[in-house]
C-alpha cells in the first residue's frame, strides 16, 4: 500500500472514531510503528490531526467518544497549566464540582494543598485520585457507568446533583463556539455537565485551545451563561471580544 493511500485510510478512521493508536495501525497495515509515526507527522503538518504519545486524535468530530485512557495522554502540559490557574480560584472550605474530564482530573490531583474542601464529582478517576485525602470530603454521583469516560451519567446522576449547591463548578467540554455555545460529543455527559453548572454559584469552563471554534453533538450551555473561562493559550481576537461582551472572566497561561 502506498503511503498516500495509507494516510487517507488513517484519516477515515480518525473521522469515524476520533482517535487512532500507532500499534493498532502498524498491525492493520503491516508496517513498522516508525512508518506510522511518519504518516501521523505528515498529517499533523497538514493540520489534519493532533499527535500524542502512542497515537493521534481529532478534536472537531461532532459525535465521537474517545476513551479516557487515551485522553489522559493528550496535552498533559496544557491541562497541568490550566489546573494551576484553577487552584488559584479555589478557597479553603469551598464546595467545588469537578466533571469527568481529564482536565478536571489534573485539578483534583493538586487539591492536596488545601486543608478542608468538599468535592462533588461524577468521575471514578477523580474519586480514586482523592481517596487518600481525609481532609477532602468527596461526594460521587450514582447513575449509569460510561466505561469509556469512567463517569456516571443519566437521571440518577442528575437527581443526585439536585441535592447540592456548590461554590464553584469546574467543567470541561468537547467543543466551544461563540455563537453555538458549549457542546459535548455525548448527550448524557452533556446533561450532567449542564446540571453541574446549574447547581453552582460560579460557573468555570476549563478547556484547552484545541476545543475552540468548533461544535459537537449535544448542548451543555450557552457561552454567555458562564462566569469564567480558563484555557492554556490566548484565544483569537474575535472570540476574546465575545468573552468581553458577555462579561466573562478570562484566564490563560
Amino acid at each position: 500500500m502506498l503511503a498516500v493511500e495509507r494516510q487517507k485510510k488513517i484519516i477515515q478512521i480518525l473521522h469515524r472514531d476520533g482517535f487512532v493508536k500507532v500499534n493498532n495501525l502498524s498491525l492493520e497495515y503491516n508496517v513498522s510503528e516508525e512508518t506510522i509515526r511518519r504518516d501521523l507527522q505528515k498529517l499533523e503538518s497538514e493540520g489534519q490531526l493532533y499527535r500524542t504519545y502512542g497515537g493521534a486524535y481529532l478534536t472537531q468530530v461532532v459525535n465521537s467518544d474517545i476513551p479516557v485512557s487515551f485522553r489522559e495522554e493528550v496535552l498533559v502540559e496544557s491541562k497541568t497549566n490550566i489546573a494551576e490557574i484553577c487552584l488559584g480560584m479555589i478557597e479553603e472550605r469551598d464546595t467545588i464540582i469537578l466533571d469527568a474530564s481529564t482536565t478536571a482530573l489534573h485539578v483534583a490531583k493538586k487539591l492536596y494543598e488545601f486543608q478542608k474542601l468538599t468535592v462533588i464529582t461524577n468521575s471514578m478517576k477523580i474519586v480514586s485520585a482523592l481517596v487518600d485525602y481525609d481532609h477532602i470530603k468527596v461526594l460521587c454521583c450514582g447513575g449509569t457507568l460510561r466505561a469509556t469516560a469512567m463517569s456516571f451519567v443519566g437521571q440518577e446522576s442528575i437527581k443526585f446533583l439536585e441535592n447540592y449547591y456548590a461554590d464553584k463548578a469546574f467543567v470541561s467540554c468537547t467543543s466551544i463556539d461563540k455563537d453555538r455555545g458549549i457542546t459535548d460529543t455525548n448527550e448524557m455527559e452533556a446533561q450532567v455537565r449542564s446540571k453541574m453548572f446549574e447547581r453552582s454559584s460560579e460557573k468555570i469552563l476549563i478547556a484547552d485551545i484545541t476545543k475552540f471554534n468548533s461544535t459537537s453533538f449535544a448542548a451543555i450551555a450557552p457561552l454567555s451563561s458562564i462566569n469564567a473561562l480558563v484555557t492554556d493559550k490566548r484565544v483569537d481576537a474575535e472570540f476574546e471580544k465575545a468573552l468581553n461582551d458577555f462579561g466573562i472572566r478570562y484566564l490563560h497561561t
